[in-house]
C-alpha cells in the first residue's frame, strides 16, 4: 500500500471520495445532447459557508442515491448529478425535508466529454470547495453489439472510466483547496487487464470485456492518483461496494441479486468516513483487498495516463 494514513476523525468528515458501482450506479448513458443543455441553472439550495460538500456521480438511484441520502443526514450539502431533470429534483426534495444536510441537482450525460467539462465549469462556478468526489456512475450495457460515445469510444470505458479520468482532473484544483479531502472510485472485483492495442474492443467485444476492462481502469487511476498527490491530504480509493445488489438495473437483467443496495452503501460510507485509511488503497466491501494485478504495474498506469490525456486533452 502506498500514500499517506488520514488519522483524524473530525478531518474526515471533510474528505473527498471517488466511487464506481459494480453493475449501474445511475443510468447517464446513450443521448447525443447539446453541451449547452447539460449542468444548467442547479436545482436545489446554495451551500452554507461552513457545509462539507460532497459530489456523487450518478445518484438519483441506486447505490448513488443511498450514498447521497445517508450522507446528507449528517448535514453534508450533495452534490447530485445525473441525466434525469425529475428524479434528480426528487432526491433534492427528500435531502431538504429531512432538515439536515442541503443538496443541489445538475443534469449532465457522461456519454458526452462536452457535457463533462460542462458540468465541471458548473461546478468550479457555484463552490468554492468540494470535500469528497464519488465517482459512482457506471453502466454495464446488455446488448452483444459494442456501443459507442458520441465522441467516438468505447462505451463502457468511456462512461465508467474516461468521462470520471476528465472530472476529477477538472475538479483537482478546487478539491486541492479544501483539504484533507478524499476521491474514491467505486470499481468492481470484476476485472480484466487493459488491451492498450485494442482498447476500444474493436476486434474483441463482449459486455462483460467492456465493463470488466472500465472497471479496472478505474483501479488503476485511483493507484495513480493516490501516488501523486500522496503528502497532501487528498485520500485516493477505490472500491468493490457490494456484489449483485439489489439495484433496478440487476432485477432488470433478470439476474438473482446477492446482496443489498443497503450494503454497497455502507461500504462506501466507510471509505468517505472511516479514519487510518491509507491512500491508494483498494477495497472489497469494507476490507482491504488484492486488485488485479495490472493496477500494480507502474508501466500500464502511465500508459493509461497518456491515453487519457490525449483522450480527454486533460494533461496531469
Amino acid at each position: 500500500m502506498r500514500g499517506t494514513v488520514l488519522k483524524d476523525p473530525l478531518s474526515m468528515l471533510r474528505a473527498g471520495t471517488v466511487v464506481i458501482g459494480l453493475l449501474v450506479a445511475g443510468a447517464v448513458f446513450g443521448r447525443p445532447t447539446d453541451a449547452a443543455d447539460a449542468a444548467t441553472a442547479p436545482q436545489g439550495e446554495p451551500v452554507a459557508e461552513d457545509r462539507e460538500v460532497i459530489l456523487i456521480t450518478g445518484s438519483t438511484g441506486g447505490l448513488g442515491r443511498e450514498v447521497a441520502l445517508e450522507l446528507a443526514g449528517t448535514g453534508t450539502h450533495i452534490v447530485v448529478h445525473g441525466r434525469n431533470q425529475e428524479r434528480g429534483e426528487e432526491v433534492v426534495r427528500q435531502i431538504e425535508e429531512a432538515g439536515v444536510g442541503s443538496a443541489r441537482f445538475y443534469a449532465a450525460d457522461l456519454a458526452s466529454l462536452a457535457e463533462v467539462r460542462a458540468f465541471a465549469d458548473a461546478i468550479l462556478r457555484d463552490y468554492d470547495r468540494l470535500d469528497v468526489l464519488v465517482n459512482n456512475a457506471g453502466i454495464w450495457l446488455d446488448q452483444e453489439t459494442r456501443q459507442l460515445s458520441p465522441d467516438g469510444h468505447e462505451l463502457h470505458f468511456h462512461v465508467n472510466y474516461l468521462s470520471h479520468y476528465m472530472l476529477t482532473r477538472l475538479l483537482l484544483p478546487l478539491i486541492e483547496r479544501s483539504t484533507p479531502a478524499r476521491i474514491v472510485n467505486v470499481s468492481s472485483v470484476a476485472q480484466r487487464p487493459l488491451e492498450f492495442d485494442d482498447l476500444m474492443l474493436e476486434r474483441d467485444y463482449s459486455d462483460s470485456r467492456g465493463y470488466a476492462q472500465s472497471k479496472l481502469a478505474q483501479i488503476l487511476f485511483a493507484f495513480d492518483l493516490a501516488e501523486e498527490l500522496a503528502g497532501t491530504g487528498i485520500g485516493v480509493f477505490a472500491l468493490h461496494p457490494a456484489t449483485m445488489m439489489d439495484t433496478d438495473m440487476v432485477l432488470s437483467r433478470g439476474a438473482e441479486p446477492r446482496a443489498s443496495v443497503r450494503e454497497g452503501m455502507e461500504s462506501v460510507v466507510r471509505a468517505v468516513r472511516a479514519p487510518d485509511l491509507q491512500s491508494g488503497q483498494y477495497f472489497n466491501g469494507t476490507a482491504a483487498a488484492e486488485a488485479n494485478e495490472q493496477a500494480y504495474d507502474e508501466e500500464a498506469r502511465a500508459r493509461l495516463r497518456r491515453v487519457s490525456e490525449d483522450l480527454t486533452g486533460v494533461p496531469r
